[in-house]
């Protein structure tokens, strides 16, 4: 596949802001990405220090425990039920199946995904040489009523809740709609959770409550459990669909390495963790909420994930993004989610308690 197919890689044009923001006399604080950034876990360091003699290959599936660990942890946090043995494949991170997934499932229809929403599911409907759709929405939420308009022939449809860029959760009953839709027509639906364990001003439910038949769900722990380095994540759901993920996976040698999936087991069976990370996330959310909104920003959604989703009045997302480097603060254009971001910025949770504090403090320059 022609490379020029590929959109350019948006974190480029960010390079002279960056710069800008830099030069404040305080430095630049980078608000712009959501790399976790808090310690990963000790139950986590252990497992994989105590499972690093690994001398042989692992195999594709995953280990035992590791499937039943994630089977274990959708059911105890989400009340969803999978079959550990037949409908969970362990992943290299969530990155890597998000891309490839079209190209696995050997997908030939267009492929489905929100105006707004996270690159990576447009990059790999082209590695996949199928055409990506933006589907409309409607107040952070695929708009159903126009997937028979421009979904009738698709192969896969993206949703992804709590939303990257702009944190909206979805209710039950949209996901259902979805599911509904999806069945109807045939079509695969792929539900991103990555950040389904950070909701704030409501809980998120995954897309398995509607059951699994023509579903599938891609996890990954390296936001819940700050695991990006280790890349590890999982997928769950349809058991045909599995079955097919892993036959060419293991063709692939797309496999999780024995020491990371010890390290997931500890993850995915510890809960407190979690809630003590979530407590962190929420307290940088309500100082940058609370500056941002007496800076004249007016964050929208943002129920959940680790991102706030601004707009000002008298900016776009450019304007904004060159405003707030001038005070050293970096953040990401809406625009680069789609042109339907183009009046908003995103702002990252992912910054150390105290220089989130530091940019609040900047943000008051700006009242």
């Amino acid at each position: 596949m022609p490379t020029t197919s590929l959109p350019d890689f948006p974190w480029d044009r960010l390079t002279p802001y960056a710069a800008a923001a830099r030069a404040y006399p305080d430095g630049l604080i980078d608000l712009s990405i959501g790399t976790p950034i808090d310690p990963t876990p000790e139950v986590v360091r252990q497992a994989l220090a105590l499972a690093s003699d690994a001398p042989g290959y692992p195999a594709t599936i995953g280990s035992e425990g590791v499937r039943r660990a994630a089977a274990g942890w959708l059911h105890r946090r989400f009340g969803v039920t999978v079959d550990a043995l037949t409908q969970v494949i362990p992943t290299v991170g969530s990155k890597e199946l998000v891309t490839l997934l079209p190209t696995l499932l050997g997908c030939v229809g267009p492929v489905l995904f929100p105006e707004l929403a996270y690159p990576s599911y447009d990059v790999g409907a082209r590695i996949a040489g199928c055409t990506p759709v933006p589907v409309p929405t409607v107040d952070g939420l695929i708009d159903v009523s126009v997937l028979d308009r421009v979904g009738a022939d698709a192969s896969l449809l993206w949703v992804n809740y709590p939303a990257n860029p702009h944190g909206r959760i979805a209710p039950p009953d949209h996901l259902g709609a979805i599911a509904e839709w999806a069945r109807r027509r045939g079509v695969l639906v792929v539900s991103d959770e990555c950040y389904l364990e950070f909701g704030y001003t409501e809980s998120a439910t995954s897309m398995l409550a509607h059951g699994a038949d023509g579903v599938l769900t891609v996890h990954s722990l390296s936001k819940r459990s700050n695991m990006a380095g280790y890349r590890a994540g999982f997928v769950a759901g349809d058991v045909s669909v599995v079955r097919r993920l892993l036959e060419v996976r293991k063709h692939a040698g797309l496999i999780v390495p024995a020491p990371v999936q010890a390290a997931m087991v500890a993850a995915l069976d510890d809960d407190a963790h979690v809630a003590d990370q979530k407590r962190v996330y929420g307290e940088r959310r309500e100082l940058l909420m609370a500056a941002l909104g007496s800076a004249g920003w007016r964050v929208e959604h943002s129920q959940g994930g680790l991102y706030l989703w601004a707009a000002h009045p008298l900016h776009d997302c450019w304007s904004s993004v060159d405003r707030l480097s001038k005070i050293g603060i970096l953040v990401a254009p809406g625009e680069f989610y789609g042109a339907a971001g183009h009046t908003h910025v995103r702002v990252a949770l992912t910054s150390p308690t105290d220089l989130i504090r530091q940019a609040a403090r900047r943000l008051e320059t700006l009242s």
